[in-house]
């Protein structure tokens, strides 16, 4: 534990550990940033092709007597390919984040997080109904930065996205090879839920969102266990073959943080070589997924 719970709050770099940038000592938080796949419909299978989604956040979170400020870019490329795996579509990913925080008012740190290498399987259940598994890696990292051990990731999704309705809980749980390290921070495995409830419009899309995460309990009496949930509304946009989206949102519990968040979010999606158009606006609202 670090010497008060002020200083262990204050090192708080749980935003930018939710980019898996900070080592974490006292405390810590998801390697998967809690909310990042908010107004999207990972449950479904998107069309064939090749894809590029950019996720970039700014939070500020109220940590007395200065706040604890962090940026989360999470590029991605998500390849859809035209084989099936028991009936359901075959998608890889690969995620980089980047990130920059600064705790307390302190100068900037910046830099890159942990790689996230997976694959997910995609089926339509009919009448709307979707389902998804994946399951990947955050790769380990070491720079003068970061340094952290590998995490095996796994994502349970079910959307619903007839009639315009994007309706989404998304799973995400995270085990880490080694609980320890030897700078002293110490890793939880950890649950997120992300949770989406938007409807088309035209080309608008709009409604509520929700996110929550929690460290999964632990056998280490002296770790404090972090949590959060947050509320919000996303409006988006289909120009075409690219879509906005943006979202605002505002915890209202987090344990251990330090402070309640506000988040801002803004969310581009490019199709760069779609094979097909299976896919109509109805089934898939934008190929709005990311990872």
């Amino acid at each position: 534990m670090m010497g008060s719970q002020g200083a262990a709050r204050s090192r708080a770099l749980a935003l930018v550990a939710l980019a898996c940038l900070a080592p974490r000592r006292a405390e810590a938080a998801s390697a998967a940033q809690p909310g990042q796949t908010v107004g999207q419909a990972p449950g479904a299978p998107l069309a064939p092709g090749l894809y590029f989604v950019d996720t970039s956040s700014f939070g500020s979170r109220d940590i007395r007597p200065r706040s604890t400020d962090s940026n989360i870019n999470l590029p991605s490329f998500i390849w859809a390919t035209p084989a099936e795996v028991v009936g359901g579509r075959l998608q890889l990913i690969v995620l980089q984040p980047i990130a920059a925080s600064s705790t307390a008012g302190a100068a900037y740190q910046s830099g890159f997080g942990q790689t996230l290498l997976a694959a997910q399987v995609a089926w339509k259940l009919g009448h709307g109904l979707n389902f998804s598994y994946l399951l990947g890696a955050y790769l380990p990292s070491q720079t003068r930065i970061v340094i952290q051990n590998p995490v095996l990731h796994q994502r349970f999704a079910i959307t619903y996205n007839a009639d315009g309705w994007n309706l989404t809980a998304n799973f995400l749980h995270g085990t880490y090879f080694d609980t320890t390290s030897p700078t002293g921070a110490y890793y939880p495995d950890f649950l997120n839920l992300d949770l989406t409830a938007t409807k088309h419009f035209g080309k608008w899309e709009v409604g509520p969102v929700a996110f929550g995460s929690t460290d999964l309990p632990t056998r280490n009496p002296a770790y404090a266990r972090q949590g959060q949930f947050a509320v919000g509304g996303l409006v988006g946009y289909n120009f075409g073959p690219v879509t906005l989206q943006a979202y605002l949102t505002r915890d209202v519990v987090q344990q251990n943080y330090g402070g309640r968040e506000t988040r801002g979010w803004l969310r581009v999606t490019v199709p760069i070589h779609p094979e097909d158009s299976e896919t109509t606006s109805a089934s898939r609202p934008g190929p709005i997924r990311k990872f």
